[in-house]
């Protein structure tokens, strides 16, 4: 690399200035077009969708190069690191100046905010632009060619040597106890072994964030993160997991009453029961002004009626966090409430059995190890003492309240994901031997995957960024949102380029890329699609923060 250390600082500091001022000028330009009275119209919004889309994708870049900044400022700053730098704001740089891809078929350009980027015609962005050449990528990939036996893909700069052994703990198990099984659970398409889930419990995921006075380990989410993304690098059913604990422990730690935390949180942190989110209905999907699912009122017990999709880990789980509608005459979310919803565990024989209750499993093309199901409740019972919190109309409120905790753990699960598919990638083009040479040799594989490990940098230190807020007690839906809008496409980007490195054997169901890319593909969708990631980060950036 032709820049000194000192010399590339000024220039992505110099490079901070222009494009922060590119997101002004972004943000007046979408602002003027959806919110001309400073509060945003939903036609407009509606209306103008690509563009105000296209500035939520302008504001996660800039907040993705801030925190590279940070990462490259607060930890080893070696050549590898300076080389990831580099490369990220060169690229991101040259994105934002010509065009962003907000997915496949979609390219944001500044004309179609109205803007011609000429905050970003400075010489700082020309020269980090000029330097983000292909040579830049295969000298990365040199870098990195012997992290999987040593770990070196960049200082993660965590700045707590307890969280570097938290990951040095889970990584162990996840190369003994996951990886070496999880393309077997996916062929077989069977649930994660309930001794791994044990091991798990043992080891506190179930537990980490819960405060100790409630059985806790009482870690922050910056620590979630480190673990959640260790256990899907092995796995992504193993790294979602801990997500319906995650929400079932947040819904009843901040909402529900004393004697729900009591009765629950303590039993959840140690794996005792295993929750899932009973949440979407079928033509709703996001829509959950929407859910039609009843439950009314009757003496001690509430009665549940209506269909449920897409929930995870359903059969086995104990203890359901469910979303219904207690008042018909309430309109949108205002007459929805959340019930703890106790169930015995199914098999795969009998799934559900429980009196008012029945359903089946979904069948996916990927993240099978917890399996997907739909549920119809006929009169199930609810004790009216579960109802969360106590007081009705407050479900929607309450799952909000846990929105940005669960995207947060979600972008680390992508960043694991794409981690996961580096490794496939780097592991094959190292062993494939073409033409006499291993396919690292060859400057365009070594170009991919020189870009995935800047890619997979900048949406991990994107994530800890939000993660941090989170620990902050700062609000962060925008920069969870961010975090999981770049890192799902992350993931997914990854996982393309780490099967087109493996040619025709990645389209091999014996190969574990190809069922890297299946499980990829999911993050894009839940916990918010890409579309209402960007929808919230426009809006919160527009009307709530101006």
């Amino acid at each position: 690399m032709s820049l000194l250390p000192n010399n590339l600082a000024v220039l992505c500091a110099d490079a901070m200035v222009a494009v922060e001022r590119y997101e002004a000028a972004a943000r007046e330009a979408v602002r003027a077009r959806i919110a001309p009275a400073g509060r945003v119209e939903p036609a407009l919004l509606e209306r103008e969708q690509f563009a105000a889309h296209g500035f939520a994708w302008i504001a996660t870049y800039v907040a993705a190069l801030g925190q590279m900044r940070r990462w490259a400022e607060a930890g080893e700053a070696g050549e590898l690191e300076c080389a990831i730098l580099l490369c990220g704001f060169g690229e991101y740089l040259a994105q934002l100046k010509g065009g962003i891809a907000v997915s496949q078929v979609e390219i944001v350009r500044p004309a179609d905010l109205g803007l011609d980027a000429s905050e970003l015609d400075t010489p700082a962005v020309r020269t980090l632009i000029a330097a983000n050449s292909a040579a830049l990528r295969v000298r990365i990939a040199e870098l990195i060619q012997d992290a999987l036996d040593t770990g070196a893909f960049g200082d993660a700069a965590l700045g707590d040597p307890a969280l570097e052994e938290v990951r040095r703990q889970f990584r162990r198990f996840v190369d003994s106890e996951v990886a070496p099984h999880a393309h077997g659970w996916h062929l077989r398409d069977e649930l994660i072994p309930l001794p791994v889930v044990q091991r798990m419990a043992e080891l506190g995921v179930f537990g980490l964030t819960v405060p100790e006075e409630w059985g806790g380990l009482g870690m922050g989410k910056l620590a979630m993160c480190v673990v959640t993304e260790e256990l899907s690098r092995g796995y992504i059913g193993v790294g979602s997991l801990g997500t319906r604990s995650e929400i079932a422990a947040e819904l009843i730690r901040a909402g529900g009453t004393e004697a729900q935390k009591k009765k629950y949180l303590a039993r959840i942190a140690s794996g005792e029961l295993l929750p899932t989110a009973v949440f979407t209905e079928p033509n709703t999907g996001s829509d959950l002004a929407s859910l039609r699912t009843r439950a009314v009122r009757d003496g001690e017990v509430f009665r549940i009626n209506g269909n449920k999709t897409w929930i995870t880990h359903a059969a086995r789980a104990d203890i359901m966090t469910l979303l219904a509608r207690s008042d018909a005459s309430a309109p949108g979310y205002r007459g929805l409430s959340m019930f703890l919803a106790e169930k015995p565990r199914g098999s795969d024989a009998d799934p559900f059995p429980a009196a008012g209750m029945s359903g089946g499993e979904i069948n996916v093309l990927g993240y099978r190890g917890m399996k997907e199901y739909e549920i119809g409740f006929d009169g199930f019972e609810v004790p009216a003492e579960n109802l969360l919190g106590g007081v009705e109309g407050q479900g929607f409120k309450q799952l909000m309240a846990t929105f940005e905790s669960a995207r947060i753990q979600t972008a680390a699960r992508a960043v694991g994901v794409a981690q996961n598919a580096l490794e496939l990638g780097l592991r094959y083009a190292r062993e494939r031997i073409q033409f006499g040479k291993p396919l690292l040799a060859f400057p365009r594989v070594a170009g991919k995957l020189g870009w995935m490990a800047v890619e997979t940098m900048i949406a991990r230190q994107l994530t800890y960024f939000a993660a941090r807020e989170k620990d902050e007690d700062r609000r962060c839906d925008i920069e969870a949102g961010m975090a999981k809008l770049l890192a799902a496409r992350v993931a997914w980007s990854n996982a393309d380029n780490a099967l087109q490195i493996h040619g025709g054997n990645g389209y091999a169901m014996e190969y574990p890329v190809s069922r890297v890319l299946c499980d990829a593909r999911i993050l894009n969708i839940f916990e918010g699609a890409a579309e209402i990631q960007a929808q919230v980060v426009c809006r919160g950036l527009i009307e709530c923060r101006n």
